[in-house]
C-alpha cells in the first residue's frame, strides 16, 4: 500500500513538473535570471528607500564610536535616569536585580562562578551605550534622549568604576573607555573578521 501512495506522488510530481513546462516554466527561469535580476534589484516588490528612512534604522555603534549620536552626559546626571527608567529592573546600585546584574564581579571571570556585568565583561563601552539606546528601558525602548543614554551609560560605568562621577562621556571621550575587559576576548581567525587591535 505504501510503495503504491510513492508511486502515485512520483506520478503527480512528474505531471505537475510537465504542466509547468508546457505554461512556459523555462520562460518563468528566464525572467530570474541574473541579467533581469541586475535590473530589477526589488523583484517588483517595495521601493526603494530613501536618506530619511535609511537613517531611522541605521543606528548601529561601532567600538571606535562611528554611529554615536551627537550629545553629552555623567554620572552625577545619570543618577536621576538611573533611578527613573533603570533601577526597577536592575537594582538601586546595579547589583541586586531581579533582572541583570550590571555592576561588579572585577576579577571572577576565571572563577567557578563568573559574573558577566558591564564592568567584568563588556569590551567596549560603546557597546554599553548603543544597547541602552537601541533596548533600553525594557518596558519602553528607544525613548531616552541620547543625553539622557550617555548619562545612564556613565552611571553604570561609574558604579563599575570606570569613570568619575563628574567625567563627561560624549562622541569623542565614550570610545576612549578602556573597559576592564578590553582584551579579554579571543579573537575570531576568519578572514572576513580581520583583527583591529589597538
Amino acid at each position: 500500500m505504501a510503495t503504491a501512495r510513492k508511486r502515485l506522488l512520483r506520478v503527480a510530481q512528474g505531471v505537475g513538473l510537465a504542466l509547468l513546462v508546457a505554461q512556459g516554466f523555462p520562460k518563468v527561469a528566464q525572467d530570474f535570471s541574473p541579467a533581469v535580476l541586475a535590473q530589477s534589484p526589488t523583484f517588483g516588490v517595495g521601493h526603494a528607500p530613501n536618506p530619511a528612512l535609511l537613517q531611522q534604522i541605521d543606528i548601529d555603534v561601532t567600538p571606535d564610536g562611528k554611529g554615536l549620536l551627537p550629545g553629552s552626559g555623567t554620572a552625577a546626571k545619570g543618577k536621576d535616569v538611573y533611578t527613573r527608567r533603570c533601577e526597577t529592573c536592575h537594582g538601586p546600585t546595579g547589583t541586586e536585580g531581579p533582572q541583570e546584574i550590571l555592576a561588579g564581579g572585577k576579577g571572577s571571570l576565571a572563577t567557578p562562578k563568573p559574573q558577566k556585568t558591564v564592568g567584568s565583561y563588556w569590551p567596549y563601552a560603546t557597546t554599553l551605550w548603543d544597547y541602552i539606546n537601541r533596548a533600553m528601558p525594557f518596558d519602553h525602548p528607544s525613548t531616552l534622549t541620547p543625553d539622557e543614554v550617555y548619562s545612564a551609560a556613565a552611571y553604570v560605568l561609574f558604579l563599575n568604576g570606570v569613570v568619575g562621577e563628574q567625567d563627561v562621556l560624549n562622541e569623542a571621550t565614550l570610545p576612549k573607555i578602556q573597559m576592564p575587559n578590553r582584551n579579554g576576548f579571543v579573537t575570531d581567525p576568519r578572514p572576513d573578521t580581520p583583527i583591529k587591535r589597538k
